[in-house]
């Protein structure tokens, strides 16, 4: 069996990750729960909300998205959502037992003039007794600096796949551009909120190089979401055969492993994944879900529903 470091490493190879994905599944998920214990409580979940405050027309062409202006998915654009609004659906989502609120806009970066209104947001979400992340797109530091001062607690700016992968889903951006915005958050100070994407044609050895990349860098994000692709009618990977829900288990395990402290997040495509694989999701270290009825223009697991599996795992929420 693959010895296992249970300290923080940021010097993976991607052999050493390989094997521990080809590791017997038994044995693989073993070694994820062991470190899982060694730095959680391993029956509470944290309960983030994310809501889509800015829909659609976006520039970046990510084979994935239908928010995207390149892709024909039927959605509509729309303006920046009213701040009484966004203050509403965070009340909501608080009343419902998330602790963080997420907020999602669809753009390349955001513009100047949208940053004084954000940052206002941001600091009544804050008083609301939530923490705050949102997603905007690439930041300079001087955008991380404004959104750090208004109290905004993580940035999520996810990897999506492989740097070698990258180029067969999104051509307007370079991978380069997603790790300069990852340091420019964690430059700021804010917390960083940063995975990727399974299914989007990627082989082993690409689910193995996202890891190595997260777990690489200089400090482990803080929150690693690990999506299933929901695929949509209109973007070029709509057609993209699934991938294995054992796989898919795998890869949490081993994100657990090689970040130990870090939150693992079951983000999108938990509505078509059964009580059973969420299950061995929370037991192979996964500790953090997207809950409420929408996950930006997705649909997600009604809230009742979660409540009655976390009720069967004897699963606690972590406010």
């Amino acid at each position: 069996m693959t010895k296992l470091d249970s300290g923080l490493r940021h010097d993976w190879q991607v052999e050493e990750i390989e094997a521990l994905m080809d590791l017997p599944f038994n044995d693989i998920l073993y070694q994820a729960h062991t470190v899982y214990r060694q730095y959680f409580d391993t029956n509470s979940i944290q309960i983030s909300t994310l809501l889509n405050i800015k829909t659609g027309g976006c520039p970046e062409d990510c084979g994935y998205c239908s928010q995207s202006a390149h892709h024909q998915s039927g959605l509509e654009k729309e303006k920046l959502m009213q701040k009484d609004e966004i203050l509403a659906a965070a009340k909501k989502a608080k009343e419902k037992g998330a602790s963080r609120f997420c907020m999602g806009a669809a753009w390349r970066s955001p513009q100047q003039r949208d940053m004084p209104g954000l940052c206002e947001i941001i600091t009544e979400v804050n008083n609301l007794g939530l923490e705050t992340c949102m997603t905007l797109g690439m930041l300079d530091q001087d955008k991380a600096k404004q959104l750090k001062a208004a109290g905004l607690d993580y940035y999520n700016h996810n990897l999506d796949t492989s740097p070698e992968y990258y180029d067969k889903v999104i051509t307007t951006r370079a991978y380069q551009d997603r790790l300069d915005t990852l340091q420019v958050v964690r430059d700021s100070g804010m917390k960083v909120c940063c995975g990727g994407i399974l299914g989007l044609g990627e082989n082993r050895r690409d689910r193995a190089r996202l890891l190595q990349t997260l777990a690489n860098l200089a400090e482990h994000p803080e929150s690693v979401p690990i999506n299933m692709l929901i695929k949509v009618e209109g973007t070029p990977l709509e057609n993209v055969a699934p991938v294995d829900s054992l796989e898919f288990i795998r890869v949490i395990a081993v994100a657990r492993i090689l970040m130990p402290k870090s939150m693992v997040r079951l983000s999108a495509g938990r509505l078509e994944m059964n009580d059973e694989m969420q299950a061995l999701c929370f037991f192979a270290g996964a500790n953090s879900i997207f809950y409420g009825e929408r996950l930006l223009t997705a649909d997600n697991p009604e809230p009742e529903h979660d409540h009655q599996l976390f009720s069967r795992l004897g699963l606690r929420t972590n406010h």
